[in-house]
């Protein structure tokens, strides 16, 4: 598939010493669903406002769709949308006015009433923005961004603070894009939501990509595909070397007061461990297994909870 998003060796210095970017490269193919994942502070804002063209970068090469924000910034603009985390419209406008508003700033836009239909909104067409719930809202910002038919779509934590209902909605929306032959780049502070949507995602980390591939790709980079969890009465957990002895474990981490094992076979690490808590003579105050998930890969690579951010 032809490469639509492309930077090499980006870089982005504040007041000639804070490096937000540190030499970063990447590579998203059209009809991708790609996901940018970074704590608070690890460049990805930065990183995603360089590649909409709202930031000049230090040094680096970017292209969108093989043109260049210096050299056809226009061109650029006609063929991408943007949908912020919080995106600021007008109170006093009815749905149908700002979609008319937005349809307005483009050569060839999609037609007013598709762009409200695709996004469930032509109930709320004659009602004024003031007046819409949150996932409305959302919908809102997201038909905005896709009237001007765009080929490339940027998401930043488009579900954040919706209900359930509001954020499978914004997901249908985002596959339907897709299924037409759309590009979209994701930021989300929602694992399941990464999971679900991506087809690759990068971790981003102290302006660096720390790890790049499809969810399972990075799930079985963990090491094993299952978690472990217990903790132990009186906080007795012992040292992380008593429990990466034990047969299967491929990581051991704490995490306030819980210890969680990376396992490849949990039939022979689950014995082992409830034989070692009886030697101990400790008491087990909580134990789980689960799947592996793109958060223990987070976690594991960064130290943090995306959530914590």
């Amino acid at each position: 598939m032809p490469v639509v998003i492309c930077c090499r060796d980006l870089r982005k210095t504040y007041d000639g010493k804070v490096e937000a970017v540190r030499g970063l490269n990447l590579e998203i193919s059209a009809g991708e669903c790609f996901g940018l994942l970074g704590p608070n502070g690890a460049g990805k804002t930065t990183t995603i406002e360089i590649l909409e063209g709202l930031l000049p970068p230090t040094s680096g090469e970017v292209t969108i769709l093989g043109q260049s924000w210096k050299s056809n910034a226009r061109e650029i603009r006609e063929q991408i949308g943007i949908s912020l985390q919080e995106t600021r419209l007008s109170e006093k406008l009815t749905v149908r006015e700002t979609i008319q508003l937005f349809a307005s700033f483009y050569r060839c836009p999609r037609p007013v009433a598709e762009v409200l239909e695709g996004l469930q909104l032509t109930e709320k067409a004659d009602a004024q923005v003031g007046e819409l719930s949150g996932g409305q809202r959302q919908r809102l910002a997201v038909a905005t961004a896709l009237v001007g038919s765009p080929r490339v779509l940027f998401l930043d934590e488009p579900t954040t603070g919706l209900d359930p209902q509001s954020r499978r909605q914004l997901w249908e929306i985002i596959r339907n894009f897709q299924k037409h032959g759309g590009t979209v780049l994701l930021t989300t502070h929602y694992m399941d939501e990464a999971e679900r949507l991506c087809d690759r995602l990068a971790i981003v980390d102290h302006g660096q990509i720390i790890a790049e591939g499809s969810p399972p790709e990075l799930i079985a980079k963990l090491g094993g595909h299952h978690v472990v969890e217990f903790a132990l009465s009186g906080n007795s957990h012992g040292d992380n070397t008593l429990w990466q002895s034990l047969p299967g474990v491929d990581s051991v981490r704490n995490d306030d007061g819980m210890v969680s094992l990376s396992v490849c076979e949990p039939h022979r690490t689950i014995p082992a461990l409830l034989a070692k808590v009886e030697e101990r003579s400790a008491q087990l105050e909580h134990l789980t297994t689960r799947q592996a998930s793109l958060e223990d890969v987070f976690v594991r690579l960064t130290g943090r909870h995306l959530r914590e951010e």
